[in-house]
């Protein structure tokens, strides 16, 4: 990412000018010599002269030093980069997101937003170091009280999310816990007057909730809303009895970003509020600050308060809301112009009360109607679909967080590097990205971004535009590009200590090509008008030698030993507790590959995304008109890696009339308990795999998700009678077929629903997954209008298949509250993380029958 401090054109550098005393009067220098002198004008003008020539020589002395430290630099810093190891070495080329496109209006609009989606509800500015905001309350569950604030499962909410989001400017949630129902509404204004990113409003309205038919709605409610600076500055209490009938200013400093700006809390209801400020460098741990602090006056008082405290200079102010239920509280964030002979209460009043209820239907009536625009489904779905549906679009565009920080890279240690521990810290760098799941996986992970993004560039191409610059702003000298991005004090403190590291030999599907294929079939096809092509095609331009670089890179490190083929790297080849070594940078995980991994393996999905890279550089260059010898090469890439009969004689097995990997490989192997000697005598059980005979060079026999690789990127010519066996595999409910979807591993696989380690449940082992799924309904959509012997069937399948898994995704979320991480094959339940609107989020575009590519 770029621009990051997105700091205020106004300067805050007075300007001055330097004392010149040749022009004061004499009385103020030095007094005459009046004793007699001889040629006194002489002397007096050679006095003048000295003057000028001292000043002369001053200012030369001056340029001379600066010149001098420019040439000392010049020959260190060379020294300073040979050192630099390059996997931490940014790519050297301009980068994507200092587009003219993404400055100006475009980053001023996406300035504030709901950036934080590990806790319920987080406000803060795309800058590094924020002002942020965020809500917590204290639920209530078999008569205890329970602090909520960080996204959790185990907070054990009965519902929420999203219901409405436009990725700019207005979000709605709908939170159920427990006896108690809360509505969130986050607005923004640019008014006359605003600070850089304008002002912006939050709206909690608090509703009793029947938890269960014994239990009585909760009959009072606890809010805490807050607002940390993240640089450190110190807030200010607007006074020490807070009365908001009198006076709504909660609490008010400044920021280089926004100028000064203030806080507001208006409602129409009984209200009694208290506070505390705190100081601290960091926020992820707030939660256990305000609990010590309620815990500290109820043993004190027996009260459940806030301390009504604002000792020191805090960078952080938490302001609890006590009320009976319903209430309604409405708070206003102003900056800019502040001065109380400014608009400011007409501005206060235009984001709280009626005027902010009248907007936010007006919102939600502009979300309806972009939603229909966009997606085209009211005629194709019942009403339950659609509410399914806005929730998908809605969680996924209210997911996009903001995060900054410093990668961490698997390193030797070198004492060349500094570096005593095994790895090394990325550039600091920034990156705005959708998220895959709010409680489980709040942060950036790059296979997840492209499908995330198939969905988000139809709702808004530029938001998308941004987040695909962000990534590919993250690409090192090399052309690497981190798996997992965990930036940042809070996206750490979800991650434990030993995943945290990224492997520079590993990739990740480059799904990123997804949307760059669509957006250029959408060129060609006149999707776009003359303004949004020429963004697009700015867009690419910029991005083409860092898309170039991503391809060397795995067409280099990740090429196998036969031409045209790959192998992801990775694979722990050592293992004694795996039953089949994983394969986490595929993102299949578990996914049954050769059982023994050598350099020999060729991983035939990993050569179907490199068909799709090939052929996405290639329309560039013919976009760009490049008749170029890159052109040429991603061209005649593109042709090998399609080649049919090239594909069939490295991974078809006519026996099964399937696509497999291939490897050293034996079906003879399984995890057993054994006895394990420790220390001091004592033994201890565990699972271990055990190899009943040796491995041979051959195909792996396990079909799935990858075997129907070479389906979903419809390699397989129309006529060819090897369509027809996969159109039988995929319908075949001993193999693929279920009522709920596609199932991720064959009923028939020696490992299917195995579990790989003691600790490890299958996980690409039957489960149903949204991602595949609608790689494969794109396929099918496609091959039922290709003219050939299987038309009709794959249509039918079409059909079949779209209406399962519609049906199967909405019921789960009515009954649920919820969309799924996976499914279950055996009765369609939602499996794995809960509230999953990453690539779930699919489900709506099999609903518009919009897919990838067509």
């Amino acid at each position: 990412m770029t621009g990051s401090s997105r700091r205020s054109a106004r300067s805050r550098v007075k300007s001055s000018s330097d004392g010149d005393d040749r022009d004061e009067p004499s009385s103020r220098r030095t007094k005459p010599d009046i004793r007699p002198r001889r040629d006194r004008g002489r002397d007096h003008n050679s006095i003048r002269i000295f003057n000028v020539d001292l000043r002369l020589m001053l200012w030369l002395s001056i340029i001379a030093f600066f010149i001098v430290l420019f040439f000392i630099h010049g020959l260190i810093k060379p020294s300073e980069e040979s050192q630099r190891p390059r996997v931490v070495t940014p790519f050297p080329a301009p980068k994507v997101t200092d587009l003219a496109q993404f400055q100006g209006e475009h980053k001023e609009s996406l300035y504030w937003g709901t950036y934080r989606p590990h806790v319920y509800l987080g406000v803060r500015a795309r800058t590094p170091r924020s002002l942020v905001a965020g809500l917590m309350w204290i639920g209530i569950k078999d008569g205890r009280y329970f602090m909520r604030h960080v996204c959790q499962d185990s907070d054990e909410l009965s519902k929420y999310g999203w219901t409405h989001h436009n990725g700019r400017d207005f979000g709605q949630q709908a939170i159920v816990d427990q006896g108690m129902s809360l509505t969130t509404s986050f607005l923004k204004s640019k008014q006359v007057g605003s600070g850089y990113g304008g002002d912006w409003a939050v709206r909690i309205e608090v509703q009793g909730e029947k938890a269960m038919q014994d239990e009585e709605p909760q009959s009072s409610g606890h809010l805490f809303f807050y607002l940390a600076d993240e640089g450190g500055s110190a807030l200010s209490l607007s006074r020490d009895t807070l009365d908001i009938h009198r006076n709504s200013l909660l609490t008010s400093s400044s920021r280089m970003d926004v100028g000064s700006w203030q806080l507001h809390l208006k409602s129409l209801d009984d209200l009694e509020v208290h506070y505390s400020g705190f100081r601290t460098p960091h926020i992820h741990n707030l939660s256990d600050l305000v609990q010590q602090n309620l815990a500290t006056q109820a043993r004190k008082f027996g009260r459940l308060e806030l301390s009504d405290t604002f000792d020191g200079s805090p960078n952080i102010a938490v302001f609890q809301v006590s009320a009976r239920i319903p209430f309604k509280i409405d708070f206003a964030f102003v900056s800019g112009d502040v001065s109380e002979n400014s608009r400011i209460e007409e501005r206060i009043s235009s984001l709280t009360g009626i005027s902010l209820t009248s907007q936010l239907k007006e919102k939600q009536r502009e979300f309806d109607t972009m939603f229909e625009k966009t997606f085209n489904v009211d005629n194709k779905l019942d009403l339950e679909s659609i509410v399914a549906g806005k929730t998908a679009i809605g969680n996924m565009l209210g997911g996009i967080g903001y995060f900054y920080g410093q990668s961490k890279i698997s390193f030797p240690r070198n004492s060349n590097v500094g570096s005593r521990d095994n790895f090394i810290l990325y550039w600091p760098a920034e990156l705005y990205t959708a998220v895959p799941s709010r409680p489980f996986f709040p942060r950036g992970f790059l296979w997840d971004e492209g499908f995330h993004q198939l969905l988000i560039w139809r709702w808004d191409f530029r938001i998308s535009m941004d987040i695909i610059g962000h990534w590919l702003d993250l690409m090192n000298i090399d052309g690497w590009i981190p798996r997992e991005q965990i930036l940042g004090a809070e996206a750490l403190s979800k991650v434990p200590e030993e995943f945290v590291t990224q492997n520079p030999t590993n990739g990740n599907p480059p799904t990123l090509f997804l949307v760059l294929h669509d957006m250029i079939q959408g060129l060609k096809k006149n999707k776009f008008n003359s303004v949004e092509s020429t963004e697009i095609i700015s867009f690419l331009k910029r991005a083409f030698v860092r898309l170039e670089a991503w391809f060397r890179w795995f067409n280099t490190s990740q090429s196998g030993k036969e031409r045209s083929s790959y192998y992801w790297h990775g694979r722990d080849n050592l293992t004694n507790r795996e039953l089949n070594p994983k394969t986490l940078s595929s993102g299949f995980d578990d996914y049954p590959r050769a059982s023994h991994p050598t350099e020999d393996e060729r991983h035939l999905d990993l050569r179907c995304w490199m068909l799709l890279v090939a052929d996405c550089l290639h329309s560039i260059t013919e976009l760009f008109e490049k008749k170029n010898e890159a052109g040429k090469e991603y061209g005649t890439t593109a042709k090998l890696l399609s080649d049919f009969e090239i594909l069939n004689q490295m991974h078809f097995d006519d026996t099964y009339g399937a696509y497999f990997d291939f490897g050293y490989h034996t079906e003879k192997v399984h995890l057993s308990w054994k006895e394990i000697k420790a220390g001091n005598n004592h033994a201890s059980r565990e699972l271990v795999r055990e190899v009943l005979e040796d491995p041979e060079l051959r195909l792996v026999p396990h079909i799935g998700y990858v075997s129907l690789f070479p389906f979903m990127r419809r390699i397989i010519p129309p006529e060819s009678w090897i369509l027809g066996k996969q159109l039988d595999i995929i319908s075949n409910r001993s193999i693929l077929w279920t009522d709920f979807g596609i199932r991720s591993l064959s009923r028939t696989s020696s490992l299917y629903m195995k579990r790989n380690t003691e600790h490890d449940p299958p996980y690409w082992r039957g489960p149903i997954w949204m991602n595949m799924n609608y790689m494969i309904l794109s396929a099918l959509d496609y091959y039922s209008k290709e003219d050939g012997p299987f038309k009709n069937r794959a249509r039918t399948i079409y059909n079949d298949l779209r209406g399962n898994l519609i049906r199967n995704v909405v019921r789960n979320y009515h009954r649920t509250g919820f969309l799924w991480e996976q499914y279950d094959q055996k009765n369609g339940k939602g499996k794995g993380q809960r509230l999953f609107t990453g690539w779930t989020s699919l489900v709506l575009l099999i609903m518009a029958e919009d897919y990838a590519g067509s």
